[in-house]
């Protein structure tokens, strides 16, 4: 048997916490006042990441000498990410910029202390939303995505001298890597110490250099339709929500590869293709599709490595992950063998070469239709992220996590002491919960 953790999402309350009026944190010094670019790239997703760090102080601070320390290292980490604490506008042709001129606020940072102690919170690999969404603030009564703060952020002491930093923060301006490069810059300011990947701001090499090519010349850049052939929202709108975590070691992932490559299709897989195509597989059988059913993955791939002509440079702050793809029928992706659900995301790791980065960028349309995301399984990786490198003096984070799985994401976390391992953690109806577990456990 997997081990499991199940979330409490539906049974537990908020944390409660004392909040004081938000502090806007401003750039220590004087930065750039010109509109800020935004590439195609980052137009991919625009909505706030909400993630939260706990941390043991043990004595080495107090909760309000760290709270203080935080909040001093923030107006100086602006200086070099001043973009952050500026809004998004939209241009005559419909794009997003930044702008980050004087009469912009700045980002909102608040102060709270909760009511309980630290261990309250449990394990947040499987994050309980009703729990944690006191820990990140949110400004209210805003929904229009030019008036939101491009990153909020909130320290929360507990009665027991434990902490919790909490940040929103919009993906248009970050992907994982970026997102936890400026968190570390920040941690490193705190402790006084200089940066060790000073970020480079100018996304301009992302910049369209040609007029948009017709989007029929690339079939990975159109858009299919999917219809809910097999009643997937109605399974959702009728059944509760259960989320559970799973962990495999290199035990586990050692036998996926094995299953993967046992009819000679295959001479090699990585431990995320195989654990990808056996998620979207599993997943597809646990809410029951029909086989005539069209069903999709979608994932990132990073281009940091992919650009070779002009290459992104080292500390290139922005998003630098270009959206991939599989698409086929649900009786292919569970009648054929496991290889062949492998061989098509490999296939749609290795189709974002520097063309294709290259054909999207020139293609991209703002006003295009949004992506369908009926019988879509869209993974989200962390087993990269440097996530524990977040010690703004008192040690590294005890936990860290995201506050919110939507339903359609299945999210990678590394495990173990040395990350070999990857936690899955992942939201179903409860009916096609129990069925998932049970195809898990015969590997």
């Amino acid at each position: 048997m997997f081990p499991m953790e199940e979330s409490q999402e539906n049974g537990c309350t908020p944390i409660s916490v004392r909040m004081t009026e938000p502090v806007f944190i401003q750039p220590e010094t004087e930065t750039y006042k010109e509109p800020y670019f935004l590439s195609s790239l980052d137009h991919a997703v625009i909505d706030m990441m909400k993630t939260v760090y706990i941390y043991k102080l043990d004595g080495k601070k107090s909760g309000e000498e760290a709270r203080d320390l935080i909040k001093q290292a923030l107006a100086k980490v602006l200086v070099h990410y001043y973009p952050l604490a500026g809004r998004l506008r939209r241009s005559s042709s419909g794009n997003l910029f930044v702008e980050c001129n004087n009469s912009i606020k700045g980002v909102p940072f608040v102060e709270a202390v909760a009511d309980s102690e630290i261990e309250k919170l449990g394990d947040i690999t499987v994050p309980d939303t009703v729990m944690l969404e006191n820990l990140v603030y949110d400004v209210p009564g805003v929904e229009n995505i030019l008036e939101i703060p491009l990153m909020t952020a909130q320290v929360t002491r507990f009665k027991c001298g434990g902490l919790v930093f909490g940040m929103a923060i919009n993906h248009c301006m970050v992907d994982g890597i970026s997102a936890m490069q400026f968190v570390n810059s920040w941690a490193e300011t705190a402790r006084g110490i200089t940066l060790t990947m000073p970020p480079v701001l100018d996304r301009s090499i992302l910049m369209p250099k040609k007029p948009s090519v017709d989007k029929n010349d690339s079939e990975t850049l159109t858009e299919v339709e999917i219809s809910d052939v097999s009643k997937i929202e109605t399974l959702y709108q009728e059944q509760k929500m259960i989320y559970k975590s799973f962990k495999f070691d290199q035990n586990r992932l050692a036998g996926l590869k094995k299953k993967a490559m046992e009819n000679g299709e295959l001479t090699y897989c990585s431990s995320f293709t195989v654990l990808a195509a056996f998620l979207w597989r599993a997943r597809s059988q646990a809410l029951k599709m029909k086989p005539q059913q069209q069903t999709k993955l979608v994932f990132t791939v990073d281009i940091r490595s992919k650009l070779k002509t002009n290459p992104l440079p080292k500390g290139f702050f922005g998003n630098g992950v270009l959206v991939t793809q599989c698409l086929c029928t649900a009786e292919e992706l569970v009648q054929k063998p496991f290889s062949f659900a492998v061989k098509m995301v490999q296939n749609a790791i290795q189709m974002v070469n520097e063309d294709y980065i290259k054909g999207f960028i020139e293609s991209f349309d703002v006003n295009a239709r949004p992506p369908s995301w009926t019988a879509t399984l869209v993974i989200t990786s962390w087993t990269r992220i440097a996530f524990n490198a977040a010690d703004f003096g008192w040690g590294e984070p005890t936990q860290f996590g995201s506050t919110r799985i939507p339903k359609e994401v299945g999210l990678f976390i590394p495990e173990g002491k040395d990350k070999n391992g990857i936690v899955l953690v992942l939201g179903l109806p409860v009916s096609a919960m129990n069925t998932f577990q049970e195809l898990i456990t015969s590997i």
